[in-house]
């Protein structure tokens, strides 16, 4: 009756049910990276130290050269002759690594196959998932768009966090209630007037994940307001701090995206032009792999 009450937010059931999609993804991402090490560890034991050649255990190369090796391959010439064209390691380069396959044991090929197993069933969950989620927030193409052009996010990040405040982020009148309920501001536990700690909030865990993930990425975009904020920052509060109060902007910036359907446009001193267009094309073609319809913006011509 006083109007002092103040309510939690419920999401409706159609937002519970993207929650649930897009909070199942992240464990079956965690397990693949841990499969990553785990594989890795695995050759290691072989004497097969791939990662000294080849960055991506997981890349295309890497596949073909496991595949063959859980197979019985033990040529080092023929596995080497698997890779890419384009991968920077030489083929004498490969087969020099390789050699140990030669005397690799059938148990540590049997454990390979198991881990080839389980990571394939991995990513093919993990694709159903994000068709899943692209087909349930088709709808809202337009704000997923929107927000996936702001440096650090993407489709996922940002299917994430309509997910988590919705399409429109409506319960929140501002970007500063945003910023409270993630727990992205700093806290205030006062007493006599005296601050105690400033100490964040605990918050929406998981939007709080995404925003931390995010702002590490968007500190390595070339270019970016926001690689140009890490660096002026950094020197007088520290790597964690500054990532902090990144996200602290993320959050703001995207309730101003979502609340206000606004465009986000990049200031940044040293926007490269080329790593623009590179980033549009990307997005383009993730959003069309997810069954968006997807119209690419037209060039502009200098007059």
């Amino acid at each position: 009756m006083a109007g002092e009450w103040i309510l939690s937010f419920v999401p409706d059931p159609e937002q519970r049910l993207w929650r649930t999609l897009t909070r199942s993804q992240q464990p079956l991402m965690r397990d693949r990276v841990r499969l990553h090490s785990q594989v890795e560890s695995l050759w290691e034991d072989a004497k097969i130290k791939l990662a000294t050649v080849v960055s991506d255990l997981l890349g295309v190369s890497s596949r073909r050269m496991r595949e063959a090796l859980a197979d019985g391959e033990t040529d080092p010439t023929a596995l080497a002759a698997l890779a890419e064209p384009g991968l920077r390691a030489t083929p004498e380069q490969l087969a020099d690594v390789l050699q140990a396959a030669v005397t690799m044991s059938a148990l540590h090929r049997k454990v390979l196959r198991l881990f080839l197993d389980r990571l394939d069933l991995i990513e093919r969950q993990i694709q159903t998932l994000r068709e899943t989620i692209a087909s349930a927030m088709q709808a809202h193409q337009q704000a997923i768009m929107r927000l996936a052009a702001v440096p650090g996010f993407g489709v996922d990040s940002a299917q994430q966090v309509i997910a988590e405040v919705g399409p429109q982020a409506a319960t929140f009148d501002s970007a500063a209630q945003l910023a409270s309920w993630v727990g992205v501001c700093p806290g205030r536990e006062e007493s006599a007037e005296v601050s105690k700690s400033n100490r964040t909030p605990k918050g929406n865990r998981a939007l709080r994940r995404i925003l931390s993930q995010s702002a590490n990425a968007a500190i390595r975009t070339k270019g970016s307001i926001f690689q140009s904020l890490y660096r002026r920052l950094v020197p007088r509060m520290g790597h964690n701090k500054t990532i902090w109060a990144i996200a602290h902007r993320l959050c703001r910036l995207a309730w101003i995206i979502l609340h206000q359907h606004a465009e986000y446009v990049e200031y940044g001193k040293e926007r490269d032009a080329k790593a623009a267009q590179r980033r549009t094309a990307t997005l383009i073609r993730t959003l069309r792999a997810l069954g968006y319809q997807v119209i690419p913006p037209t060039p502009k011509i200098a007059t």
